[in-house]
């Protein structure tokens, strides 16, 4: 790659956390543990110093959730709460040089969210920088090379006596985003000229659409692939997307869902339904042609189709995915499961399935 690549202002390193803003912290801590398998890391809150906020961070491999409450009602934590419900605020990215990436960023356009500042503790420094993306959503970068600590500085190692096991979820695939009639192109040119990152891939009406709804999506990557962020917009049908219902209970543009990917995924969505996981199904007329569509995977079909696990290929291999049902009574937050086996894209041949088991929820919701 040439020095003056677009790619080369901002390497990122990974996901370096993912920030909820919810209604109760401490429950919904406890949630993730005991569903989701992931495991208690750290915590800060009254007892650390704190007056506004109680945040407790839980991690899973090279998944890691805070779960950020506000202490008080004035606070633009209960606000983000009160107007989108349980819900991403934060997306924080691995750098090397958070001030850099903050001033090459800012200087292509981004909106400053947080200027660039150093926090320390007796365990070293982390910089701390971010900027605004879609809705209320925000990028902050981290640079932690000169910290040894737990978490952060100011949140002390949380080690409560229940610990279920980990369930087998690896690292964050993708991260998908949820943004307004006419607004994708605009952000899929956000994330190129202020972060660039490239197009992946596209997907118009044509690919994504049933008989009532339909959407677009394009997927911008980093340059190593690290981080990939789906966005999607409305597309006009005979009846409310997914999408659109999102936004309407969200109230705006949000971030969607996380896959996770697994090693494994036979093995890890059998225990996220043991833990009360409720996932999509497709009609089971899905897997009769399954075979035909795929051709031949390592995976038996019988276990598959007992698990509802979708499972498309591309020229690079296959991948098996499967979608959780929203996480939360507003119908948004949801999450996917994902496998790849050798396969780069992001399963196109199970959309029209997939949407139409989303609309059959939808339906039970009154929302299609």
């Amino acid at each position: 790659m040439s020095a003056n690549a677009p790619t080369d202002f901002l390497p990122i390193n990974g996901t370096d956390y993912i920030e909820f803003y919810v209604g109760n912290a401490k429950q919904a801590a406890h949630y993730y543990q005991a569903a989701f398998g992931f495991q208690p890391l750290a915590y800060a809150g009254l007892e650390t110093g704190l007056k506004d906020r109680t945040s407790y961070v839980l991690r899973q491999e090279k998944i890691t959730f805070v779960l950020t409450t506000a202490l008080t009602p004035d606070s633009h934590i209960a606000e983000h709460c009160k107007l989108h419900g349980d819900g991403i605020r934060v997306i924080a990215l691995w750098v090397d040089d958070a001030g850099r990436s903050f001033e090459e960023t800012v200087k292509r356009g981004a909106k400053p969210y947080l200027e660039p500042k150093t926090e320390t503790d007796e365990n070293g420094e982390v910089v701390l920088s971010g900027i605004h993306t879609y809705g209320e959503t925000v990028h902050v970068f981290v640079e932690r090379k000169n910290y040894k600590g737990v978490f952060l500085p100011g949140f002390v190692k949380w080690d409560p006596v229940y610990k279920p096991a980990s369930l087998g979820l690896k690292y964050v695939d993708h991260l998908v985003g949820n943004v307004n009639w006419g607004e994708m192109n605009t952000w899929a040119e956000f994330y190129h000229n202020v972060m660039g990152f490239n197009q992946l891939i596209s997907f118009d009406d044509t690919d994504i659409s049933t008989e009532y709804t339909a959407l677009m999506s394009k997927v911008m990557a980093s340059s190593n692939m690290y981080i990939k962020f789906p966005l999607n917009e409305p597309a006009h049908g005979k009846k409310k997307s997914q999408i659109e219902e999102y936004i309407e209970f969200y109230c705006g543009a949000g971030a969607q869902h996380v896959a996770m990917a697994t090693d494994n995924i036979l093995e890890t969505v059998a225990k996220l339904k043991s833990r009360g996981v409720e996932f999509l199904r497709v009609p089971d007329a899905y897997y009769d042609t399954l075979m035909d569509r795929v051709g031949k995977i390592d995976e038996l079909l019988a276990p598959v189709k007992e698990q509802g696990i979708l499972v498309d290929r591309d020229e690079d291999g296959y991948l098996l995915q499967i979608f959780s049902k929203p996480v939360q009574d507003r119908p948004t937050v949801f999450y996917e499961i994902i496998q790849r086996k050798g396969a780069k894209s992001f399963g196109k041949g199970n959309f029209k399935a997939l949407f139409e088991s989303i609309e059959l929820e939808q339906g039970k919701r009154g929302t299609l």
